[in-house]
């Protein structure tokens, strides 16, 4: 939840370093910086004095652009969820075996982590009644078509006969998930996203090897 605040943990930008923005490109530039400090400091824990230190803005200045601090919250839930269906669609429209499919899928969630690592920092947030509670519960929603999406997919692949007999399709998701999930939590302990990709097709790889019968490629 955003608060005001007089700390500015950054010295802030000379006159000549704010050169002037046209108001959308202005109005990315602090949602950017929100995630950037959502990250640094987690999402409850953000202020409006780190964010207009960062920018070098004054407070009102930022008001000029939201109204208020929910309105913040809501374009960015509202442009992660965005990003998270368009990775859906992506995989929905390809006509790629059912493996390869489910490959770019997990890869393209993990490549939206890489660029918002903020976003498990969101997802995770406990804070009732914030700002962050209705885009917890969007977002959670938007995981949620995610993980059909991979069920869907195992659900092809079984019925193609590219799966293990007797494989459940649930235990099979959770598997391909649960790549996902270790993947995020070592990047909240570890606070580097730089690996998730790399590792991330790596372990996906070899978590498949060991779910799909002998001789089906992705």
């Amino acid at each position: 939840m955003l608060k005001k605040s007089a700390h500015v943990p950054e010295p802030t930008r000379t006159a000549a370093m704010r050169a002037r923005k046209s108001s959308q490109d202005r109005k990315a530039e602090i949602l950017a910086t929100i995630l950037d400090l959502a990250f640094e400091v987690g999402p409850a824990h953000v202020t409006t004095g780190m964010l207009a230190g960062r920018l070098g803005l004054t407070q009102p200045a930022i008001y000029k652009h939201f109204p208020n601090k929910k309105d913040i919250w809501h374009e960015i839930t509202n442009s992660l969820c965005a990003r998270i269906r368009e990775n859906l669609r992506q995989g929905a429209t390809a006509n790629d075996p059912p493996l390869a499919m489910l490959k770019q899928l997990v890869l393209g969630h993990l490549r939206l982590v890489t660029e918002t690592p903020a976003l498990p920092e969101i997802i995770v947030a406990r804070d009732p009644g914030s700002d962050l509670t209705e885009a917890r519960q969007q977002i959670h929603a938007a995981m949620g078509e995610f993980r059909e999406a991979l069920r869907g997919k195992l659900s092809d692949a079984s019925k193609a006969g590219h799966l293990h007999h007797g494989l459940e399709i649930g235990d099979a998701e959770m598997l391909v998930f649960g790549v996902i999930q270790s993947l995020v939590l070592r990047l909240m302990v570890t606070r580097n996203p730089t690996l998730l990709e790399q590792d991330g097709e790596r372990l996906f790889d070899l978590q498949l090897a060991l779910m799909k019968t002998e001789g089906n490629p992705l």
